[in-house]
């Protein structure tokens, strides 16, 4: 599906730079330079994505974003302002616009929002699909699940997406926490609301704060305009904090006295602002687990925690499996000019076999390179990682015997113990670059916990 996107600004200079910026990432583009000019083209080949100034020299931006609003609901709006009418700005958000950028813009940030916009599209229209009945009952908003398992899951998103409470997902990396995340959105009475996504880790409170809060002019050095934070673009609809079990203790505080109190100040700022959001949140940590070990405040675990919907790896729900190839394969083929029919029954039999410790995302970016891979219609086995190809199948058959993840676990933790636990000499003896090794490290859980003990 081709998106098509509207430039709207009576800035020769922004059309052009705008459409040079959105072009060179395959997106069919069109300026105008007056509304009029828009409104008339919007009647005859609308658009998906709107870049619309809110001051036009003959309708007022505002006036078109209600009538986008009233006549093309599917299509999302990005407002485009200077510093000083960042309150309209905000104004338009809560009446239907996606987001806003300000004057001068960066390229990745006109990129992000167009790819945020486009993503939102999609899972709209994923989600007319779902209740229109066009699709079976073993897939879910963009999820396939046949399994008992996963229908449970489908069964407690209904459930709890219509009912405005905050909720707690569980469930290792890359088994789709922010997918359903969205899909409860969707289902939602917020769903014409923004649904705002932030990753809670590596960040230190300082920079979790400025993102989440915002800030006000002058605020820090540095700080030359306002900024609207997260939770405030979020006026009406969802914010996602994945990962939280890495949000600093300190600022953890903080954001259980924003669920509480329902307001927030910017970083700076004396102005006591609403919230109407609803939160999300999820990690791949036990969080009570970590509660116990007191490195997560066991008042906000209350606070967040008021339904937890627990998400499988998938390795417990291998049935899915062949499913989500053939998803993938049609994903991809397309974009790849390829052609890819099926997958060899001795592929299939690797794929179904192995335990994936990256989970869905992980059989997704072996489908992927496979599909670049292949040279026919059919994927083969030597079409798969050389990791995979080498692994005898009794490897996997579950008779106790290791994957190669387990090997390299246990080879980690031996040379660590054998270090002392000193990161900088076990990166040597692994040859292993040090963001390598914390990388694996993470991967494998090692990060919040002494090896060297028994």
């Amino acid at each position: 599906m081709k998106f098509r996107v509207a430039i709207v600004d009576d800035e020769i200079t922004v059309c052009k730079r705008l459409k040079k910026i959105l072009d060179s990432e395959g997106y069919e583009t069109e300026a105008f330079l007056t509304g009029q000019l828009f409104l008339e083209r919007m009647k005859t080949s609308p658009f998906h994505i709107i870049f619309l100034d809110i001051k036009l020299p003959d309708i007022d931006g505002m006036e078109i974003l209600l009538r986008i609003r009233g006549q093309h609901e599917e299509a999302e709006v990005i407002m485009i302002t200077g510093y000083g009418s960042i309150d309209s700005a905000i104004e338009a958000i809560k009446k239907g616009a996606y987001h806003y950028v300000t004057k001068p813009f960066k390229l990745q940030e006109i990129l992000a929002l167009a790819a945020g916009a486009k993503e939102k599209i999609a899972l709209m229209e994923e989600n007319h699909r779902f209740r229109g009945g066009e699709r079976g009952g073993d897939v879910f908003n963009g999820f396939i699940g046949t399994g008992p398992a996963m229908q449970e899951l489908f069964s407690m998103v209904r459930k709890v997406s219509i009912v405005d409470c905050n909720i707690l997902l569980q469930g290792e990396s890359g088994t789709g926490k922010e997918l359903v995340a969205k899909s409860i959105h969707l289902l939602s009475s917020r769903k014409d609301a923004p649904f705002i996504s932030f990753n809670c880790g590596g960040f230190t409170e300082d920079l979790i704060s400025n993102e989440l809060f915002g800030h006000e002019r002058g605020a820090f050095t540095g700080a030359t305009i306002a900024k609207i934070g997260l939770l405030e673009s979020a006026a009406g609809g969802t914010v996602f904090l994945d990962e939280i079990g890495e949000m600093p203790v300190s600022m953890q505080v903080k954001l259980l006295r924003v669920i509480q109190e329902k307001c927030i100040f910017r970083v700076g700022g004396t102005r006591l602002i609403d919230l109407d959001i609803r939160i999300i949140a999820a990690s791949n940590k036990d969080i009570k687990e970590a509660c116990m070990e007191g490195t997560f405040r066991e008042d906000l675990f209350y606070r967040l925690n008021v339904v937890t919907l627990y998400l499988p790896r998938l390795c417990k729900r291998k049935e899915d499996i062949p499913l989500l190839i053939s998803s993938f394969i049609k994903k991809y083929s397309r974009p790849f000019g390829k052609k890819i029919t099926h997958i060899s029954p001795q592929a299939i039999d690797i794929l179904t076999k192995y335990n994936y410790p990256g989970n869905i995302r992980e059989l997704e970016n072996i489908i992927q390179r496979a599909v670049a891979l292949s040279e026919g219609n059919v994927i083969r086995v030597e079409d798969l990682p050389n990791d995979l190809q080498k692994l005898d199948i009794n490897i996997m058959d579950g008779e106790g015997l290791l994957t190669i993840e387990d090997v390299e676990k246990q080879h980690i933790i031996k040379v660590l113990k054998k270090t002392g636990n000193n990161k900088i000499l076990t990166s040597k003896i692994l040859n292993l670059p040090r963001t390598t090794l914390w990388r694996k490290m993470k991967k494998y859980h090692l990060l919040h916990k002494d090896p060297t003990s028994k």
